[in-house]
């Protein structure tokens, strides 16, 4: 079967990952036209399935990091940031193919687990150490880097509701571990947006209270 970015080819495009043969990809099959997809391992649901909106959000979550790293910025602010949020990006993508996947033991495509929440927990307390504490409720805002360092976050937000959705369906098979790491990625990337205004001189915006 070719595969595409639509139709029942964007779960096998999460597949190639896992596996160690490499066969060409065809961007469109117009298997997909009729609202339908499939996912890994050919089980067919529509575009809107609740499978889908989970990984679509966390591949959009991926898209907006590759904005972040494209601004270049953010390693200004301290030497490998780049190649961490790289790596975020790659742990994101096998989030998407465990998602995309309705036996993910079956499949092997359970690879984000608890080492890698850890991680992220020592890189938050990393960043956060070098801030004033936080006292209160700030807005979204400052450099352009930090700007899409916070629409990142939003859509990390979003992406973990999506899960949590998906989590509640009776039969599905989720690791509890994706939850937490969206959570704390999401805490990661508001630390970071901190961390790139205080080293460009941009003060945080306190939100106040509408008179």
């Amino acid at each position: 079967m070719t595969t595409s970015r639509f139709g029942s080819s964007e779960s096998q495009r999460l597949g190639p990952q896992i596996e160690t043969e490499r066969t060409a990809m065809k961007i469109y099959t117009r298997t997909g036209d009729a609202g339908i997809t499939g996912l890994y391992g050919g089980t067919r649901v529509l575009k809107d399935d609740r499978r889908i909106e989970a990984y679509g959000t966390v591949d959009e979550l991926n898209a907006a990091l590759g904005c972040v790293r494209s601004a270049g910025a953010v390693e200004g602010y301290e030497s490998g940031i780049d190649e961490k949020i790289e790596q975020i990006q790659h742990e994101l993508f096998s989030i998407g193919a465990e998602l995309a996947s309705p036996d993910p033991e079956k499949a092997s495509t359970r690879l984000v687990n608890e080492a890698h929440v850890g991680r992220l927990e020592k890189w938050i307390d990393h960043y956060e150490d070098q801030l004033e504490p936080l006292k209160q409720f700030i807005l979204p805002g400052g450099t352009n880097t930090a700007s899409m360092l916070h629409l990142a976050r939003a859509v990390c937000r979003r992406a973990e509701r999506r899960v949590i959705t998906l989590y509640a369906q009776e039969g599905v098979q989720i690791s509890d571990v994706i939850v937490v790491y969206l959570n704390r990625l999401s805490d990661l990337l508001f630390v970071l947006s901190r961390g790139v205004n205080s080293q460009a001189g941009v003060p945080d915006v306190a939100w106040k209270r509408p008179e």
